[in-house]
């Protein structure tokens, strides 16, 4: 907890600091006999956008400690799925971005909860989105299947044809605050993972064959409505 808390100062500290630095130039810009209005309005926009990473921290901080108030039920990881589909559908087309979802119908359910699953299948997806963005279009391209395997699991991957994960980064992406994004906030795939290992799965990456990685995650099929979340 106190690394954990060491480096949400860290996080932290970089916007407020911002936000504070703003501050004072929009004062300054007000108190100028001839206000530049432009360079006013950037650093007022400055100081919102670091607000919103600021609490951008705090929220996925919360996430990721939070142990209660789950929300238990039996779930078509397929439906699942294809909710989050539809979310990500205009940023896919925006960024140029091709998806495909393989997913069958009347899998076996689990029992979780949806709105924590739906997280993970979100920010897999758009972790997927930025590693194929500096592709070529033909390369822009991210696949989805969600399959049940013969051992009482049902696997989601999401696989991508970026540049793939280099051996070092293979576990150290799952580490709190660890990131490969110039803007990351490295918190992602550890609040996934988090998720994933509370309803008694697993979630990792590898990297494919030809080009990319992809990320897995295997959850149990639900034997009894009356199964509970690890505390």
């Amino acid at each position: 907890m106190g690394e954990l808390a060491g480096s949400l100062a860290h996080e932290l500290k970089q916007p407020l600091t911002a936000i504070l630095f703003n501050a004072q130039a929009a004062r300054k810009f007000l108190d100028s006999e001839t206000t530049n209005v432009v360079e006013l309005r950037e650093a007022l926009e400055d100081i919102v956008a670091d607000n919103c990473r600021a609490n951008d921290v705090l929220q996925k901080i919360r996430a990721l400690v939070r142990k209660g108030d789950v929300e238990l039920q039996l779930l078509d990881v397929g439906n699942v799925v294809r909710d989050v589909a539809m979310l990500v559908h205009s940023d896919a087309l925006t960024r140029g971005v091709h998806t495909s979802f393989d997913i069958p119908e009347n899998l076996a359910l689990i029992c979780g909860d949806k709105v924590q699953l739906q997280q993970v299948i979100l920010n897999l997806l758009l972790n997927a989105f930025d590693a194929v963005k500096a592709c070529p279009a033909a390369d822009r391209l991210v696949e989805t299947t969600v399959r049940e395997d013969a051992d009482g699991l049902v696997r989601i991957t999401v696989k991508d044809r970026g540049h793939g994960l280099d051996v070092d980064s293979m576990e150290r992406i799952f580490r709190p605050f660890f990131t490969t994004k110039p803007q990351g906030l490295g918190l992602g795939l550890s609040i996934s993972r988090t998720i994933v290992t509370a309803h008694r799965g697993r979630l990792w990456a590898e990297n494919n064959e030809g080009k990319g990685a992809s990320f897995h995650v295997t959850l149990p099929v639900a034997t009894d409505i009356r199964q509970r979340l690890v505390p």
